[in-house]
């Protein structure tokens, strides 16, 4: 048996007439089409991380570590950059 329908006369299990009675009927939704022409997010950062920190060289003591020097001046996450 090929896929052209049912065996019980007229419609042949096809419904109606028009569009979706004929063979190849394959509508898109339209939400879809919609969906697809937009871009995509590539990536998600916060903005409050990707601020860099400009400290100056005063303000740096010696082999400080970073972690170290955040803690002292009190800063959460973030570059540190030294000028």
């Amino acid at each position: 048996m090929v896929g052209r329908g049912g065996k019980h006369a007229k419609t042949s299990g096809r419904g109606g007439k028009g569009q979706t009675a004929r063979a190849g009927n394959k509508r898109r939704p339209e939400l879809r089409d919609i969906i697809k022409k937009l871009p995509k997010n590539r990536g998600y950062r916060f903005k409050s991380v990707r601020k860099m920190i400009v400290i100056p060289k005063e303000k740096v003591s010696g082999e400080e570590t970073f972690k170290v020097m955040r803690q002292r001046l009190g800063l959460k996450g973030g570059k540190i950059k030294i000028k």
